[in-house]
């Protein structure tokens, strides 16, 4: 009951998760703060401590160290779906290597999760011509029948054209919606909601156009969300490629017909969210949490989306208590389990401590990418932004904030009940073309720019987690 009713949540959080949504950048004079000057002075007092963190993880070899564990781990266990033991290792490794680094304070709190297993899958298009047709299930599809199902194709370019089309040219039929990719925000409710709203209209089958702006081929996963009371149906995604043939052949007059074959199974295990704590000096009860998702899909390794998150927020407190360097409040790592199949992980932590709320000062996640550092997606109130604001100053240039409105994926849940969080911003302009794909592998990223990006996320970490005020709500 849990996954149903975060279905409204999760397609809301995805219709604000994208890397190229509007966002009002902030140099800090377009918004007015009033800070007192003690604050100010106060913060600019940690330039030194910053830039020994920074250095030590850059240039003295720490960053280095860390990298090779990642890359290890991603090697290691590839990908890693939500519910598979493979995960399950992957949890016990990280929690050896955390105790290995020299910190105790590592615990796991169970959750259940979704476990789809994807089997044999293929489309055949049988007519006008013969064609093989790269294909990838969206999680949780259900099965076709053991032959597939043979049908017409119908191309949709949106909602509002299936709205507008007469259910009698639908029925019977597979749905292909060609929505070209805008943002990821605007164009994955395709994803996530396509195979219900084709399934209303009568469709048999859907097929989505891959979630990307570029491919060489490439189909791209996912997860998708059946509503209750519609007839559940098969729904996979094609290549760009393969989605731009078709759409030409319907507008030639060609009768397609396709043969889709899907097979998966479907049931509940259990996993667990990681959490290592650097007990603060002070205020331990207050937290600032640091968070990436350990889980991935189930093609490529994850090494992306979201390994480079999770290893850099796993990093932060082992690395500040390499250094000796105990901030005022705790610094707590999460490493959220079943984030793909919707957040799952992540709403459990926030059923578990709901009544805990109130410690958490600020929550921080990276699911967006490890490349070159930029700064800060910042939600908050208007004090909340100046204070992280003027914390960016003293990384200049990795100093940008942006205001999305929903930054993060899993952290929009803690978002949503106040709580100022931010996520990391980097110059991930190609982070789409590798998503949920088999080319998330470890050649998408590049060691100095993970190392810059944990350098940054352990030091503005250290910093906020450090400073006299909390973050206001």
């Amino acid at each position: 009951m849990m996954y149903l009713s975060l279905f409204l949540f999760v397609i809301t959080v995805y219709s604000l998760i994208s890397t190229n949504a509007t966002y009002v950048v902030n140099r800090y004079d377009d918004i007015e703060c009033n800070l007192k000057p003690e604050l100010i002075k106060e913060i600019a007092s940690y330039k030194n401590v910053t830039r020994t963190i920074m250095d030590e993880i850059i240039s003295n070899g720490y960053g280095r160290t860390m990298y090779k564990q990642y890359s290890d781990f991603i090697d290691t266990f590839g990908a890693r779906p939500s519910g598979s033991i493979t995960l399950e290792k992957s949890i016990d490794h990280m929690i050896n290597l955390t105790i290995e680094n020299g910190l105790n304070d590592v615990t796991t709190e169970e959750v259940e999760v979704p476990h789809w297993v994807r089997g044999l899958e293929s489309v055949v298009m049988l007519s006008p011509r013969q064609k093989n047709i790269a294909v990838i299930g969206l999680g949780t599809s259900v099965s076709t029948p053991p032959d597939g199902i043979t049908a017409e194709i119908i191309v949709i370019s949106s909602f509002k054209e299936l709205e507008n089309t007469d259910d009698k040219y639908i029925k019977g039929k597979i749905v292909l919606f060609d929505a070209h990719y805008v943002t990821y925000g605007d164009t994955v409710i395709y994803r996530s909601q396509g195979a219900s709203k084709a399934s209303k209209k009568g469709a048999v089958a859907s097929l989505i156009r891959s979630i990307t702006p570029f491919s060489i081929y490439s189909p791209h996963t996912g997860a998708q969300f059946y509503e209750a009371n519609v007839t559940k149906i098969p729904t996979a995604a094609i290549t760009l490629e393969d989605a731009d043939l078709l759409r030409r052949l319907q507008d030639d007059g060609e009768k397609i017909i396709i043969n889709i074959k899907m097979f998966s199974t479907y049931d509940q295990k259990k996993s667990r969210n990681t959490i290592v704590d650097l007990k603060g000096k002070e205020q331990p009860e207050k937290l600032v949490i640091v968070s990436g998702h350990i889980d991935s899909w189930d093609v490529g390794q994850g090494a992306m989306d979201d390994g480079g998150g999770m290893i850099i927020s796993w990093f932060t407190p082992v690395i500040l208590n390499l250094l000796q360097l105990k901030p005022r409040r705790t610094i707590r790592a999460i490493l959220w389990t079943s984030e793909e199949p919707g957040l799952i992980g992540a709403a459990a932590y926030l059923n578990k401590h709901i009544h805990e709320l109130s410690n958490i000062n600020f929550i921080m996640e990276s699911d967006e990418g490890t490349f070159s550092p930029r700064g800060l997606d910042v939600a908050g109130s208007k004090i909340a932004r100046c204070i992280v604001g003027e914390v960016l100053k003293l990384f200049s240039p990795i100093d940008e904030m942006t205001n999305s409105g929903g930054p993060g994926s899993d952290i929009t849940l803690f978002v949503n009940k106040g709580i100022p969080g931010a996520s990391l911003l980097n110059k991930n302009e190609r982070y789409f073309w590798f998503h949920h794909s088999e080319g998330d592998t470890m050649n998408v990223q590049n060691m100095a720019d993970v190392v810059d990006c944990a350098a940054f996320w352990a030091a503005v970490s250290y910093v906020i987690a450090d400073i006299s005020v909390d973050i206001p709500r």
